[in-house]
């Protein structure tokens, strides 16, 4: 049965379980723009303390954020429970970490799994491949108890990395992905719906509020709403279909002329992707329309234009989302202001656009399985 009523999500705060993210910085240059697991082929915090909100029993979890560029949050898996950081991820399914199987470099710089440490820890020997964007991982299937602030997940399948591929640098040790389950490589059910199918959480809903600026005050919440991460109303947009975090999009424009989109066209709400992507002409347009100029792989503005420039907004299920020069144009550590827009370097049939952390700071986002929907609001 569809969970019919917005009131059914506001009125569980009480028993929302909130993960504290954490925003932290990519550190290898060249790739600092791109997202690891961006353009997943989904087209077809630090410490784990725990404090509870006066009056209420909310379980608050910290998310760290890297310097505008990534999100992650701590869980533990196994028994005694081992800490990992990782990116909760809308545009993948699976969990995986780094284990000590992992032959790769890359490997040693994270915290590694070592499951004969874990007395809960089952073998599966099922092995699967996760090509990305910008890398890939091959690993091993198993189970084991996993937990997330207050939530605790018995026997779920994860994968254990063996070798990485393009991931130096990386400030994560995993990946927990909340997409639907079609897009597991692993094969076996995702974290989310083990959370309902065990009766962890109230209401089939997750839910991110992603700082503008400062690194710590993310987080990402289970099982519920909380208002207070938000002002006015949640517009709520149905997905294309069940199965992807996945909407129709009316247009994009500018100064109240359609700049791309036109038509209408596809957006995927990616809590993994840290910018914005699109088809190479149009994201082009875009950053002629706005004075971007190209310096190394990234397009810069003068820093002190960035009042002047325009909003470019985002026009979803007949609601207009801005995007504010100021959340579009990030100074990097040299003093420096590069846009957000980059090429989405997938083939897709139709135009498709990857609304990532660039969008969701702006905007408070609702992931609603059991109306297969998306709801938005102004992020306070």
């Amino acid at each position: 049965m569809k969970w019919l009523l917005l009131l059914g999500l506001v009125a569980f705060s009480e028993s929302i379980v909130k993960i504290p993210l954490t925003r932290v910085k990519i550190m290898r240059k060249t790739r600092s723009e791109k997202h690891m697991l961006n353009n997943f082929p989904k087209e077809h915090a630090y410490r784990l303390n725990l404090t509870s909100s006066p009056g209420s029993n909310i379980t608050t979890h910290p998310l760290r954020n890297i310097k505008d560029m990534l999100y992650v949050g701590n869980i533990t898996i196994g028994t005694p429970p081992q800490e990992f950081q990782v990116v909760f991820d809308t545009g993948s399914s699976d969990l995986w970490v780094s284990s000590v199987f992992c032959t790769s470099p890359t490997c040693f710089s994270h915290v590694l799994f070592r499951h004969l440490e874990s007395s809960t820890f089952r073998p599966n020997n099922k092995t699967f491949i996760v090509e990305y964007g910008s890398g890939s991982m091959k690993g091993v299937v198993a189970r084991d108890t996993v937990r997330i602030g207050d939530l605790v997940i018995t026997d779920q399948e994860f994968g254990l990395s063996m070798a990485h591929s393009e991931f130096e640098g990386m400030p994560f040790d995993g990946v927990l992905g909340l997409n639907y389950p079609k897009f597991s490589f692993t094969g076996g059910i995702p974290i989310f719906d083990n959370l309902k199918n065990q009766g962890a959480i109230s209401e089939p809903v997750f839910a991110f509020y992603l700082s503008k600026s400062k690194q710590e005050g993310s987080v990402v919440m289970f099982g519920g709403v909380d208002k207070s991460y938000y002002q006015g109303a949640l517009h709520w947009v149905p997905l294309i279909q069940a199965g992807d975090w996945r909407v129709h999009m009316d247009r994009i424009s500018m100064k109240r002329q359609t700049i791309a989109c036109s038509g209408g066209c596809e957006a995927i709400v990616d809590t993994g992707t840290s910018l914005i992507h699109g088809p190479r002409r149009l994201v082009d347009k875009i950053l002629s329309f706005i004075g971007a100029m190209p310096r190394g792989s990234k397009h810069y503005v003068s820093c002190s234009a960035v009042n002047t420039l325009p909003s470019i907004i985002f026009t979803i299920n007949g609601f207009n989302y801005p995007l504010p020069a100021q959340a579009y144009a990030i100074k990097d550590s040299s003093g420096n202001c590069y846009t957000s827009f980059k090429e989405n370097t997938a083939s897709t049939s139709t135009e498709t656009w990857i609304l990532g952390d660039v969008f969701l700071r702006q905007y408070f986002s609702v992931y609603d399985r059991g109306n297969d929907r998306i709801g938005l609001a102004q992020a306070v």
